[in-house]
């Protein structure tokens, strides 16, 4: 059981972090006052998009600031993603798809949602398929200018994507997912 005591926002600059304070009846029935800081940013949407003919994922590298300062290079190799901003999960990675790749999604299938990390983010990510080929791509991708976006499309054959994993390359925990997610559906891509 839980009663919350206080919900206190301590920033609300780019999303919004959160101090709850509350009461947490465990197992044993005891009851223990806790807090916790939770960062709210939204919730989410990713796809893989693979190309059956070329036997190649379409991902996106851009940099990413909490990866540098946490000792990374910042250039983070990723699925297309983004926040849903009140939309549907299917409108915001569709929407995403092309923004960011140029490639237009067409046949999208839902595969699964997750917390990526429910400890400290109340974000859930929408995971998503869609096979794409050439004839999908209706302009070069990289992201909107307003936005800042500064990214590059990546078509990187499955098998080396894969490889990528082990050698560090990618190491951004949804676009593992989903390539994990391939090679366990190979005959069904």
């Amino acid at each position: 059981m839980v009663e919350i005591v206080e919900d206190k926002t301590l920033s609300d600059d780019w999303y919004h972090l959160r101090k709850v304070t509350f009461d947490y009846t465990n197992s044993r029935g005891e009851v223990h006052r806790l807090s916790r800081e939770c960062y709210d940013r939204g919730h989410g949407a990713t796809i893989l998009l693979y190309d059956p003919q070329r036997q190649v994922v379409v991902l996106v590298k851009q940099f990413r600031m909490p990866a540098y300062v946490a000792g990374h290079s910042g250039w983070v190799i990723e699925t297309p993603a983004g926040l849903l901003d009140g939309d549907h999960p299917e409108e915001a990675i569709r929407r995403e798809a092309v923004e960011e790749t140029g490639y237009e999604v067409r046949d999208v299938r839902f595969l699964f949602e997750c917390f990526m990390s429910p400890g400290a983010v109340t974000e859930r990510i929408h995971f998503f398929y869609a096979p794409i080929d050439l004839s999908h791509q209706v302009h070069d991708g990289g992201g909107l200018d307003e936005e800042h976006e500064d990214i590059e499309v990546l078509e990187i054959p499955l098998d080396n994507a894969l490889a990528m994993i082990g050698t560090g390359e990618i190491c951004d925990g949804k676009t593992i997912m989903l390539l994990q997610w391939a090679a366990l559906n190979r005959e069904r891509l």
